[in-house]
C-alpha cells in the first residue's frame, strides 16, 4: 500500500493567490489532504498520533514528549509518525490544538459581546486548566489548527455588532488572550511551586506573601507597600479566579470604553 499523501480539495475556490506552503499535517487537520484509498485502513492515524502525545504530556510532563516516546506509546517504530509529522514541533502544535478542543456554540437569544467575550474568555482559561503542559509550548508562529482557527471566528462574531474596524477587533482578542494565557500560566506555576514543596516533604501551606514582606522590608524605605502590607490586600489569594474576574473585566471595560468612542 503506498503511503503517499495527496491533497483531497482542489485550490481552485481558494483565491488565484499561489498556494502557501503548509505542513501536510496541518492539511490533514484540516481534512484537505487523504490518504490514498486503496488497501486496508492503516492503523495508525494523525489523531491517534496527537492524542497519543497528550497522553505523555498529561502523565509525564512536556518535557518527557518526544518522537520516540510517542512511538512507543503507540508500538510502532518512530519513522512510522514521520508519515503523518515532520517533526516533533508540528506535533507539539497539533496537540495544544486539540487540547483547546472546539469553541461552544454562540449562546441564542440577546447576547451582549461583553457576555460573548467573558464565557470566551473563561473556556480558553479552562482548557489550559484541563492542559497546563500546553502553557509549556513557545508560540513562534500563529496558529492554524482548526481548533485555534474556530476559537478566533468565535470572538470575532461576538465583536461583529461592534463599530470597531477589523484590525481593532484583533487587538482587542490578541489583548485578551494574552491576558488568558499570562494568568494561566501564573496559576500554573502557582500549582507546581506548591506540589513541588508538598513533595520535597515540605509545608504547602507556605507562609503568605504580606507577611513574609513584612519581615523584609522597612516601611520608611516602602511606604506604599507598607500601607498594602497592612491592609491585608497581598495577603488576600484565597480565592485564584478573583484576580482572572478583576483583570477581565478591566480589559472589556477598556475595550467598552474604546467602542463608545468609535
Amino acid at each position: 500500500m503506498s503511503d503517499r499523501i495527496e491533497s483531497g480539495h482542489p485550490d481552485s475556490n481558494r483565491g488565484d493567490h499561489a498556494a502557501p506552503v503548509i505542513p501536510p499535517s496541518i492539511e490533514l487537520a484540516w481534512g484537505l489532504r487523504d490518504r490514498v484509498k486503496r488497501g486496508p485502513k492503516p492503523a495508525l492515524t494523525l489523531d491517534r498520533i496527537v492524542a497519543a502525545g497528550i497522553k505523555v504530556a498529561l502523565t509525564e510532563g512536556i518535557g518527557a514528549l518526544s518522537m520516540a516516546r510517542v512511538a512507543s506509546e503507540l508500538g510502532v517504530g518512530t519513522m512510522s509518525l514521520y508519515r503523518y509529522v515532520s517533526a516533533k514541533d508540528e506535533l507539539l502544535a497539533l496537540m495544544v490544538d486539540a487540547a483547546l478542543a472546539p469553541p461552544p456554540p454562540l449562546g441564542t437569544g440577546d447576547q451582549g459581546w461583553r457576555s460573548g467575550l467573558t464565557r470566551w474568555a473563561i473556556g480558553v482559561r479552562d482548557a489550559y486548566r484541563r492542559h497546563p503542559w500546553s502553557l509549556r509550548v513557545p508560540i513562534s508562529a500563529p496558529p492554524l489548527g482548526p481548533n485555534n482557527v474556530g476559537w478566533l471566528e468565535q470572538a470575532l462574531r461576538t465583536l461583529k455588532d461592534t463599530p470597531l474596524s477589523e484590525q481593532e477587533k484583533l487587538s482587542c482578542i490578541l489583548l485578551l488572550s494574552g491576558f488568558v494565557r499570562s494568568d494561566a500560566t501564573l496559576t500554573a506555576d502557582f500549582a507546581a511551586g506548591a506540589a513541588g514543596a508538598a513533595g520535597a516533604g515540605g509545608d504547602p501551606a507556605r507562609p503568605r506573601y504580606g507577611t513574609v514582606l513584612s519581615y523584609l522590608i522597612d516601611a520608611g524605605d516602602f511606604p506604599a507597600l507598607h500601607q498594602a502590607i497592612a491592609s491585608g490586600a497581598l495577603d488576600d489569594d484565597d480565592d485564584i479566579n478573583a484576580e482572572f474576574e478583576f483583570g477581565l473585566e478591566r480589559i472589556l471595560d477598556g475595550i467598552e470604553a474604546l467602542i463608545r468612542e468609535t
